[in-house]
């Protein structure tokens, strides 16, 4: 038996050498190494010079070098990497070790960002953008269509303000964090107000609330925006945190990894779910009845928006900080009934939970504001916890997030196409 062919023994599955290496993502003396230090086990091909390894002790110190590693051993297979700064438990998530909800409770999104960068809590923290880059931005934003969605806005006001950085290439920790105290007031800053009397200074929140409403803010809504966004500031590698760390691990600059992560979230399985979810509110609110709605849903092989998460086998718990405060704004009273119908509906098909979006949903219906409007706080919100991400990776071995790809097309060579 030749050394690439599999072997099956009484025992269970066998590997060959070259299998094992392929699954560890070495070389096949590396596999030999493996045995010598006691790490694998393996048995001699009877009648031949190969070796046969036991499938299970492979995987399982696959398992063992992805997590030791922080990654794939190869840069195939599932991808982990190492993080210090979210991580998510059951129903609960923690920043840097401390309970998100809590954290957002007490403290401004300004001063969770902060967190998020450093692990130190600057009290009081405030971001002011300089007027060159807001003109910029303005500038590049206000030449877009009129119907452009807010994430393409964010996206080109990002580019327009990496453009007046000259020196955006200087990834220091404190060229970074210079940048995100600039960037994220940039970004609200360009977009175009709803409210006539806007603000372009105090907190973030009082700014990005003139922008996404003409109703005049008061104290209660401004809460819930500003703990909105410190909740969603970062919910470890998400599919745009994940582009992200890909971005700064190739060594682009920040504005660029944010460009990265601005891209992704417009999908509707992402960042753009909340509008997906205000839309349905806005429907039962209409007839005043969840179950014709969700029938709907059902009928066309859709998922209900607004429920469960992969994550939390219960309740979001951002959504269940979200609806606490929601229950202090008379207003919002009826979006939240119909929010609890929908709930209530969806749990005959199937039992799940209101999650991040669906509060979200409550929040911006109530508030007079637009479907869109969840996804612009969701994106400015987690343009801290991309800064967070893409400071950590710049801490790592450049070009790391380079995983092979497992090519399964016709072998070559393959005669010229006529």
């Amino acid at each position: 038996m030749r050394d690439h062919e599999p072997h099956t023994g009484a025992a269970g599955h066998r590997l060959s050498t070259k299998e094992t290496a392929e699954l560890l993502g070495v070389k096949p003396e590396t596999v030999y190494a493996y045995v010598s230090r006691g790490q694998l086990s393996s048995r001699r091909v009877p009648g031949g010079r190969g070796s046969t390894f036991d499938a299970k002790e492979v995987e399982a110190l696959a398992r063992r070098s992805r997590r030791d590693s922080g990654g794939s051993p190869g840069g195939g297979g599932e991808l982990s990497v190492r993080t210090r700064i979210t991580l998510i438990d059951t129903d609960r998530y923690y920043f840097r070790g401390v309970d998100a909800t809590e954290l957002a409770a007490r403290h401004s999104y300004e001063e969770v960002a902060e967190w998020l960068w450093t692990g130190q809590l600057r009290r009081g923290a405030a971001f002011t953008a300089p007027e060159a880059a807001v003109t910029a931005a303005r500038r590049a934003v206000d030449s877009l269509p009129e119907h452009t969605a807010p994430t393409d806005r964010l996206r080109v006001a990002a580019i327009a303000a990496a453009a007046a950085d000259p020196l955006r290439f200087d990834l220091s920790e404190e060229a970074v964090l210079g940048t995100a105290r600039i960037l994220i007031p940039t970004l609200v800053a360009a977009l175009p107000p709803a409210l006539y009397d806007h603000r372009d200074s105090g907190p973030l929140a009082h700014r990005l609330w003139a922008r996404l409403t003409g109703r005049p803010a008061d104290e209660p809504s401004l809460r819930v925006l500003d703990t909105a966004l410190a909740l969603l500031a970062d919910h470890d590698l998400a599919a745009s945190t994940l582009a992200v760390r890909v971005a700064a691990s190739a060594r682009a600059h920040a504005y660029a990894a944010v460009s990265a992560g601005l891209g992704v979230i417009e999908g509707p399985l992402h960042g753009a779910a909340s509008g997906l979810a205000h839309k349905l509110l806005l429907e039962v609110l209409d007839q005043g009845d969840a179950a014709p709605v969700i029938a709907d849903e059902l009928r066309a092989g859709r998922r209900v928006p607004g429920l469960g998460h992969r994550l939390y086998p219960g309740e979001d718990p951002r959504a269940r900080a979200l609806f606490a405060l929601l229950e202090d704004i008379p207003r919002a009273a009826p979006a939240i009934a119909a929010a609890r119908d929908i709930v209530a509906t969806a749990a005959r098909h199937t039992p799940l939970h209101a999650n991040v979006d669906l509060a979200l949903a409550v929040f911006t219906a109530s508030s007079g504001m637009p479907a869109t409007a969840g996804e612009t706080v969701f994106a400015v919100a987690r343009t801290a916890g991309w800064i967070a991400h893409a400071l950590e990776e710049y801490g790592e071995r450049p070009l790391r997030m380079r995983p092979s790809g497992y090519y399964v097309g016709p072998r070559p060579p393959q005669p010229l196409p006529e």
